[in-house]
């Protein structure tokens, strides 16, 4: 009689890893970053359909007013609702960033991937100019343009775009020439496939991840830019709101009403602290070697 055959014991399966989602919630850089951005964009969106008060409308008779229930963060020396302020300030430091980022990101990664995917006289022309290009910051663009074509907010957007290319290009170049290396390349090479379906197929997928990081840090350091900017005039124009002109206005006012002052450092502050820390908890959640080391 033959003994019966057990079925064989199942083996306990591996716990599944985590989602992406549970390990983004578990990382605190990328959660105080990411509420601080959604904060942010909040402020702004908010500000396009509804403010406590008009950001133009002036009332001399309760100019300097502090805290309080009809003005939340009180007024400003034109009498001037300033969490209004605040709020419309947000959205022109947002229109500012993505433009000028935008410009940087679309130019500097052509021409970066240009660069990589090309080599020689090429990338060496495309280096040298980027070189170039940062012997002029954002700050000496502005002057510059300024002289030219007058202050204002489009020349601002300009200058710290045409920064923010060779930044890029630098980035992507470095990060597509890795990428160059790898032997997937050399296999879509022997198929037969050309440097451009290469590189849009292949390079640009495998380094997203770099440029939106990238992306996130350049975005708050476009808000710096425009603050200092409009701090010293050459910026956003009146009566347009804008952080870095409160600033300036404050500053004469600094023993009278030293709140005006506190209100949009900390609008700046916590704008440029949240994308930094969301850029740093992508950094690592888009990173497999750093996931891996969580």
């Amino acid at each position: 009689m033959s003994a019966a055959i057990s079925p064989p014991s199942s083996t306990t399966a591996p716990a599944a890893a985590p989602s992406g989602l549970r390990r983004a919630l578990r990382h605190s850089s990328f959660v105080i970053g990411a509420v601080l951005s959604l904060l942010l964009l909040a402020t702004a969106a908010l500000s396009l359909v509804w403010t406590p008060w008009s950001p133009y409308e002036m009332d001399l008779a309760n100019k300097l007013a502090g805290p309080s229930a009809r003005h939340w963060l009180g007024t400003d020396a034109f009498g001037r609702d300033v969490a209004s302020l605040v709020m419309v300030g947000a959205r022109n430091s947002i229109l500012v960033g993505v433009i000028a980022v935008g410009i940087g990101l679309s130019i500097g990664t052509a021409l970066g991937l240009l660069a990589a995917a090309k080599r020689g006289w090429v990338e060496e022309i495309i280096m040298r100019l980027a070189d170039f290009t940062f012997a002029f910051p954002a700050l000496l663009l502005a002057i510059m343009m300024t002289a030219v074509f007058g202050a204002g907010i489009v020349n601002s957007i300009i200058a710290i775009g045409i920064f923010y290319i060779p930044t890029f290009a630098r980035v992507t170049r470095a990060s597509a020439n890795a990428v160059w290396a790898r032997e997937y390349i050399l296999a879509a090479r022997a198929c037969g496939k050309g440097s451009w379906r290469i590189t849009l197929e292949h390079v640009l997928p495998n380094i997203l991840s770099v440029l939106i990081v990238q992306t996130t840090i350049q975005f708050a350091l476009a808000i710096l830019a425009e603050a200092a900017l409009s701090y010293l005039g050459l910026g956003t124009q009146p009566p347009q709101p804008s952080w870095g002109r409160m600033l300036s206005e404050a500053q004469t006012l600094m023993f009278q009403a030293p709140l005006l002052a506190v209100w949009p450092g900390v609008a700046i502050a916590l704008a440029v602290l949240g994308l930094n820390l969301l850029g740093d908890g992508l950094r690592d959640l888009l990173d497999p070697r750093l996931a891996r080391k969580r």
